[in-house]
């Protein structure tokens, strides 16, 4: 893991860049919220980037997972399986998460997309880090209910379907954080743009209700975005997913 992997946004609120894709840690005392869990590869990323906040895997209260694709649902299923860490999505990701259907970039579109900057490379990175590995979960679970959940950061859950159908930010009103997954980014390997954006056509199972969930993140009150891929986004969230709309269009 890199030296500065980890990102510190506010009192309890860290980034943690991956080997491709980001998590995120919300700590108090020695309680713990994970956010997303990076590709298998990453696991013992995970484990360090905890362990460097000095926590360790047993005290993550829940995992909390945006979306069900490999590279951030990597390590939930070892997360629970060997440390009874219940995992949370939204109900509509669940049957995804047990891999009942894979809404994830095929093969075929990958190879057709070949000849534009930084897929191929990317492609083989995703490979090598478990982007085709089976990490289905047993035993994922919805969230336990409405409004902030009663977890370290007390993240309250925001449906944005479109890169997947359940993919969910997470807002965090009282740092005015929102981790945004994969639904607003700001930069991707196989993107020219730096800069807060949707991720290229092929990723989305429906590109139109992605660009439609940008107003649901534009609504929510926050100066600090955390991306599932990219660096941290300092300034206004709702001007952030306006000029992704912007680009979309």
């Amino acid at each position: 893991m890199r030296e500065d992997a980890i990102v510190e946004v506010a009192t309890g609120v860290h980034l943690v860049h991956g080997s491709n894709t980001n998590w995120v840690i919300l700590s108090e005392g020695d309680a713990v919220t994970l956010i997303d869990t990076g590709y298998p590869g990453d696991r013992l990323d995970v484990l360090a980037s905890l362990d460097a906040l000095g926590h360790s895997p047993k005290a993550i209260g829940a995992v909390l997972i945006t979306h069900a694709h490999n590279d951030h649902l990597g390590s939930a299923e070892y997360l629970s399986s060997a440390f009874g860490v219940p995992v949370h999505l939204h109900e509509e990701e669940l049957p995804h998460a047990r891999r009942e259907f894979l809404q994830q970039v095929s093969v075929g579109s990958v190879i057709r997309q070949a000849w534009r900057p930084g897929v191929l490379p990317w492609a083989v990175h995703a490979i090598r880090s478990g982007g085709t590995a089976d990490v289905r979960m047993t035993r994922p679970e919805s969230f336990p209910g409405e409004g902030p959940l009663d977890l370290p950061g007390r993240p309250v859950p925001v449906h944005t379907p479109g890169h997947t159908a359940g993919h969910c930010v997470y807002h965090l009103p009282d740092a005015g954080v929102v981790i945004s997954g994969d639904a607003l980014v700001s930069a991707h390997p196989t993107s020219r743009t730096r800069a807060p954006q949707l991720l290229p056509i092929m990723f989305h199972a429906e590109r139109a209700m992605a660009i439609n969930s940008l107003a649901r993140i534009e609504t929510l009150a926050a100066d600090v975005l955390l991306p599932g891929h990219g660096p941290v986004h300092h300034g206004s969230v709702g001007d952030a997913a306006r000029r992704a709309l912007e680009l979309a269009n």
